[in-house]
């Protein structure tokens, strides 16, 4: 049995998707791009972009009773690899060791054109 998990304090989905979906233990984020909730708006720059998505992601966590800590896999898709090392800096501030598994793909294109998408599987 799953549960969709939805907060304000996260983007609307923007296709028939839910934020996360929680099934037992685990709960499944969809990808998360930089769109600020408060405004519906793209920020804009890597390096805002990567802290607002890390907020989106950290928004439906808490929703669904979790944190950072609960977190065992990421994925992050760039737009360019070239902003791995800012990506990666930024990314680091909002998690404690033990660091959860990760991916980071580049990939030709993202929603919106962004630069940065992170999913992610936490557990309880």
């Amino acid at each position: 049995m799953s549960k969709a998990i939805e907060t304000n304090e996260a983007p609307k989905a923007i296709g028939p998707y839910s934020q996360a979906i929680e099934a037992g233990d685990l709960l499944f984020i969809s990808g998360q791009i930089a769109i600020n909730p408060e405004t519906n708006e793209i920020v804009e720059g890597i390096e805002n972009q990567t802290e607002q998505v890390m907020k989106n992601l950290e928004a439906i966590l808490k929703k669904a009773n979790r944190s950072f800590a609960n977190v065992v896999k990421f994925t992050i898709y760039l737009k360019s690899m070239d902003n791995f090392p800012v990506v990666n800096d930024l990314y680091k501030q909002f998690l404690t060791t033990p660091y959860p598994a990760r991916a980071t793909v580049e990939v030709s294109r993202l929603p919106k054109d962004v630069e940065i998408e992170i999913d992610a599987i936490a557990t309880k």
